[in-house]
């Protein structure tokens, strides 16, 4: 396996389930919409990151992960790339331990960042594609 693959094999599998998905709204057309049902029926708990910290899938949504009051294994981002860097700063200064740019987002500087504070991360992928082919 290649060094990417291998990062998103054990992000799936072995970094915890506990997943903030930021950008996770109650809009059905959104892609973060469909992709957190993914996640949540390979097992993992889906927490919304919004604005408007409304419910989704049953769960309690929070306005930024400063707020959830619990430990986040992952932090899924559903924003643009110009706000993504700070997403992955907000994910070390949580704690997360590893965070994941969806489909299109890309920010250089904030892998690098993320990458020399020890967190894994993946750029420009949905998981919702890479389950699947983990098998």
């Amino acid at each position: 396996m290649d060094n990417e693959t291998e990062t998103i094999r054990r992000i799936l599998q072995e970094t915890g389930d506990t997943w903030a998905v930021v950008g996770l709204s109650t809009n059905r057309s959104r892609a973060a919409y469909g992709v957190a049902e993914v996640l949540q029926r390979f097992g993992k708990r889906v927490v919304p990151v919004h604005p408007k910290a409304e419910p989704v899938h049953g769960e309690q949504g929070y306005a930024s992960l400063a707020e959830i009051p619990f430990p986040v294994d992952v932090v899924d981002v559903f924003v643009n790339s110009e706000l993504a860097g700070g997403v992955a700063d907000e994910a070390v200064a949580v704690g997360a331990k590893a965070v994941w740019f969806q489909l299109g987002v890309v920010d250089e500087e904030a892998y690098e960042r993320t990458r020399a504070a020890g967190l894994e991360i993946v750029m420009d992928r949905c998981p919702a594609i890479e389950i699947p082919r983990l098998g």
